[in-house]
């Protein structure tokens, strides 16, 4: 009987801790009063005020008391650029760090983020999973991905061209013209389309596992990678691992 009892005791507290999981996760994204929603942001004009709370998923760089930022809620992505920022608190966002940012919805060459942006930490945590993208990567679809955190699976690594025309199989800088240190720029395929992806140094620089493991494929490796759906002109995701298969 004690047995049973305590059977039924472990139940109901597993139970109840499963409410409360589930509870929690639900509030995660509840907005504040005055915070939109990321379809209320999407829909917003450019040159507007924005008012979002999202959760830090990565950090690029902090320099001059700006911080560029990879944000990102259950509904979407935000892309902080030289968001105002002390280095007491940069170091204050790791990754889950829930922020309520105020700033002005931008563009530059294609890419959508929140510029003159400032923010306060609250309380909460999200850390985003890598949500698969491959299949829709040629597709008008992509672009409402933007700047989320996101897997490509099976691709093929290709040559890319320097600014002479030599094949090669990553670049320092867009054009072949940096050094070790640079942005790393390689190109892969899928479903007979290829896409030039980059390593950003500033987010994963050349002592990063991502960044020495790009410099080592070859054309032909087959790869599952991981990183942030940026943009410039056109899709230019931001790699941060990649696994050869």
């Amino acid at each position: 009987m004690k047995k049973f009892t305590s059977l039924l005791l472990i139940s109901a507290l597993m139970l109840a801790c499963v409410g409360c999981g589930s509870k929690a996760s639900d509030d995660a994204d509840v907005k504040s009063e005055g915070v939109m929603t990321y379809e209320e942001y999407a829909a917003a004009a450019l040159d507007t005020e924005v008012v979002v709370e999202t959760y830090v998923q990565a950090k690029q760089s902090w320099w001059d008391n700006q911080a560029t930022v990879y944000t990102q809620d259950k509904d979407g992505a935000y892309f902080l650029y030289n968001m105002a920022c002390s280095e007491e608190d940069y170091a204050k966002l790791t990754t889950g760090t829930k922020i309520k940012v105020t700033g002005y919805k931008s563009e530059w060459a294609g890419e959508v983020e929140i510029i003159d942006a400032t923010f306060e930490i609250e309380d909460g945590s999200y850390i985003a999973e890598a949500e698969d993208v491959t299949s829709i990567l040629a597709s008008d679809d992509l672009i409402n991905h933007q700047n989320k955190f996101v897997s490509f699976k099976g691709m093929t690594v290709e040559a890319i061209q320097d600014a002479d025309g030599n094949d090669a199989t990553f670049l320092y800088a867009w054009d072949g013209s940096g050094q070790d240190g640079d942005d790393l720029y390689f190109n892969v395929s899928y479903e007979g389309n290829t896409y030039t992806f980059t390593v950003e140094s500033y987010l994963c620089d050349n002592t990063t596992d991502v960044y020495n493991a790009v410099k080592a494929l070859n054309v032909g490796d087959t790869v599952d990678m991981e990183g942030f759906l940026y943009w410039y002109e056109g899709v230019n995701p931001h790699i941060t691992s990649i696994t050869v298969k």
